[in-house]
């Protein structure tokens, strides 16, 4: 009897416990009254939270009496605070909550608990300079975020950008100085990523994924908005970094695995002072890994402190750095000779043993990087914005750089190693001024840009001369590495002789744009946009001659009807992209005095159409696009004469991509890409080349999908498994017409992974390349790609 007394007792308390708890309630619209699906709403100093609906509504129950702080925010919105005294068993209503537009800096809150389709966003404050969502922006980008890198366990930067739809790897970072960070291939053109958080920023060797927020690649060329200091024909790529949130918290995670790899990640979010208006973000990592091959490796050390600083409700301030240590063994590509006839036309003719690197571990090369941006922001009004930008960048290479290259001589498949001592730097500057407004004339709705950019680059050389070190075969059977040693000290002997370079030149870019999204109704709406770009290029300081001054205007149009709002949007677009291309030094110089020959700028043009959709309340959604880009007076070399260069050459670039990221069912995440492009050059002097897909076009089809799937209930909740794919169809390193072809084969990779999540911390085991495929990649070159390989990770949070 008294059991079950006792047992009505504690149910009543309970119920009346339970009756006492409160709710919160309210609904997020942006100015114009308009819904704002996954809007972060936060209870201040509690790790409580939750996301508004379709409709824009949120709701957060179980709450005790007293008073709390809501803090909400959401991306290219200015976060709000609001105060709530809650009474017992209390349904309060904060009725409609509206946020203002303004910029990507401040308040990125993170709350626990799972993001719906994690894999995508719909929302950016870089890929415009507006904050846009995807349906509104004419442009297609590609979206890796850190959700999906965390899933897939990614060490390098490699591997997450195998995530975004038609791009493809053409080199690994090699290092060296000038162009040392990785080249991809995008939309039939190479790229480097250059830009970091919208502006320029350095990557000369590696980028370390622990600081990366979510990867944006803009697709088609983009000089509009950008210039052609940090974009390529295809697009370009846009590191968005972790940033200061509202809150303390953090990480710390340590990965192993094969090939000696270690990384340990350090993550610290806290506030500085007592009226928590000042935010500070620290993040660390250190990475070691060695090749998979007999030699080489990498080793790198990086921190990156950021601050945020909300002055007022008008004023705020924010600081990002990055500082890198990182050394590194040049992966040792074989480079193919477009001069003489090939002895191999594949890989089986070739006899490639890839466990052979044909380098030493003490021939390294040290890349320090430095990356700071400062950001002040000003609300002038309700309808205008004022963004000022500075950043600055360095990177320098000491080390030494080798490659291969086909000698075509007596023996087959025989190669040359060249080698040289690197010592070169680069540092570039960048101011920019914005103004955005978001206004109505008459009943037309008004997203504008205004702003000007001053960009400076200097590259400093003191490199030696490149030397003859030995010759090899890609079987191994000859290596002359006992004749020349592959050491510090040999390589010093046999460099004594090499003169050193002494060169420094500079180049400044100044520019104005304006962009404009205009609403004629909700559902229709189009973009233009207008660049003007003036070049300066001082060149090597020591000469005069090669100095040269270019103008030239960079226009863009996009349409975009929605036909059901917020879920199905058509677009198409015309987008302009130019390089401005140096003066060249022509003419044999042992028939004479060579001469300096400036040209006019290369012009890219890209016509593209498509949809998006996204349905489901935000679970679904998906891009198509078919584009055609167009290059003109392209500069190549006059097949008549070596020693001069014409601009003569045309090439078309056209394909279709297809992207989409679900979450059908809880727990449930799916991202799949396919892109297929067809690339030639249809306008050339050079009969090597005329009719051929040109070789940074890379492979014409490229497919990629990852999949992750969580329990969320039930004796194994937390416990989760991701399986993915990527590939790509055959692809030429070599094609000219009167030298032979070189064919990379396809390939197909699987990956695996079983992970448990808890609130605290998770632990994760991954496979990479499952099935052991042998794959290469390449660009004029030959590079083997690394067999299997297991991966564990451990990560507490705090």
């Amino acid at each position: 009897m008294l059991i079950r007394v006792l047992s009505l007792f504690l149910l009543l308390m309970s119920g009346t416990a339970m009756a006492q708890q409160s709710t919160l309630s309210g609904n997020i619209t942006d100015q114009h009254q308009e819904a704002l699906i996954g809007v972060n709403v936060l209870i201040k100093g509690a790790l409580k939270g939750t996301q508004t609906d379709a409709q824009g509504h949120f709701e957060l129950d179980q709450l005790k009496a007293g008073r709390y702080t809501l803090t909400i925010s959401y991306v290219g919105y200015k976060a709000q605070e609001i105060t709530v005294d809650l009474g017992q068993a209390e349904n309060h209503q904060l009725g409609a909550i509206a946020l203002y537009e303004g910029n990507e800096i401040l308040n990125n809150v993170v709350i626990q608990g799972e993001r719906t389709n994690a894999f995508s966003r719909s929302k950016t404050a870089y890929v415009s300079k507006l904050p846009l969502k995807d349906m509104e922006n004419t442009q297609v980008y590609s979206t890796v975020t850190n959700e999906l890198l965390k899933s897939q366990v990614v060490t390098n930067f490699d591997d997450a950008l195998k995530n975004a739809t038609g791009v493809e790897q053409l080199w690994a970072s090699t290092g060296r100085g000038g162009d040392g960070a990785g080249y991809y291939s995008l939309r039939g053109f190479s790229v480097q990523p250059q830009l970091v958080n919208g502006l320029p920023g350095l990557t000369n060797g590696t980028i370390n994924p622990a600081n990366i927020e979510r990867i944006e690649v803009l697709k088609g060329p983009s000089a509009t908005l950008f210039g052609n200091a940090v974009s390529s024909y295809g697009g370009l790529i846009n590191v968005v970094t972790k940033k200061p949130y509202v809150g303390t918290g953090g990480s710390l995670s340590y990965t192993t695995g094969s090939f000696g790899l270690n990384q340990i990640v350090g993550d610290y979010n806290t506030p500085l002072g007592e009226n928590e208006d000042i935010y500070f973000r620290l993040n660390t990592a250190h990475t070691r890994q060695q090749s998979f091959q007999d030699a080489g490796f990498q080793n790198s050390f990086f921190i990156a402190p950021s601050l945020s600083y909300k002055v007022n409700n008008r004023l705020s301030f924010s600081f990002y750095g990055e500082i890198t240590q990182a050394e590194q063994t040049n992966p040792m590509m074989l480079f193919l000779n477009r001069s003489v006839e090939s002895h191999a036309s594949n890989l089986e003719e070739l006899n490639y043993n890839r466990q052979l690197s044909f380098t030493s571990n003490d021939l390294t090369l040290e890349n320090p990087t430095q990356n700071y941006r400062m950001e002040m922001s000003y609300k002038l009004s309700d309808a205008w914005q004022s963004q000022t930008l500075l950043s600055a960048s360095g990177t320098s290479t000491n080390g030494y750089y080798s490659y291969l290259w086909e000698t075509g001589g007596t023996g087959d498949n025989e190669f040359s190693r060249f080698i040289s001592k690197q010592n070169a730097h680069t540092q570039t500057t960048d101011f920019q001024q914005n103004f955005t407004g978001d206004f109505k004339i008459g009943q037309l709705r008004n997203r504008l840009v205004v702003g000007f950019d001053y960009f400076t680059s200097t590259q400093t050389s003191n490199n030696s001369g490149y030397i003859f070190y030995g010759a090899i075969t890609p079987d191994g059977l000859r290596n002359d590495s006992a004749d020349f040693p592959l050491s510090q000290a040999g390589v010093d002997q046999a460099l004594a002789d090499q003169p050193i370079g002494h060169l420094k030149s500079r180049h400044s870019i100044m520019s104005s744009y304006v962009s404009n999204v205009i609403n004629f109704t909700p559902r229709l709406s189009a973009m233009v946009g207008l660049r003007l770009d003036h070049f300066n290029n001082e060149g090597d300081l020591n000469n005069t001659d090669d100095r040269y001054e270019q103008t030239t205007l960079s226009p863009k149009v996009g349409v975009m009807y929605q036909p059901i709002m917020h879920k199905l949007s058509l677009f198409a677009n015309y987008q302009n992209g130019f390089q401005n291309i140096a003066p060249q030094l022509v003419g044999d110089p042992e028939s004479g005095p060579q001469q300096i020959v400036v040209y006019k700028p290369e012009r890219a043009n890209q016509f593209e159409f498509g949809v998006k959709s996204n349905f489901l309340e935000d679970r679904l959604n998906a891009t198509v696009s078919y584009y055609n880009i167009e290059v003109s007076d392209r500069v190549m070399i006059d097949p008549e004469n070596p020693f001069n260069k014409i601009q003569d050459g045309a090439v078309r670039s056209e394909g279709v991509e297809i992207e989409v990221n679900a979450n059908p069912v809880k727990g449930l995440n799916l991202r799949a890409g396919f892109s297929h492009n067809e690339s030639t050059t249809t306008q050339t002097d050079d009969p090597l080349i005329l009719g051929q897909r040109p070789l940074e076009a890379g492979p014409k089809m490229l497919f990629n999908f990852w999949s992750s799937y969580q329990f969320s209930h039930g004796p194994v909740q937390g416990l989760g498994a991701g399986f993915g794919l990527n590939g790509a169809s055959e692809r030429y390193v070599k094609n000219y017409t009167t030298t032979g072809d070189f064919i990379l084969p396809s390939y197909m990779v699987a990956s695996a992974s079983v992970y448990f999540q808890k609130d605290s911390y998770r632990i994760s085991l991954k496979v990479n390349n499952l099935f052991d495929e042998e794959y290469y990649k390449g660009w004029t070159t030959i590079t083997p790609q690394a067999p299997r390989a297991f991966l564990a990770n451990f990560t507490y949070s705090f």
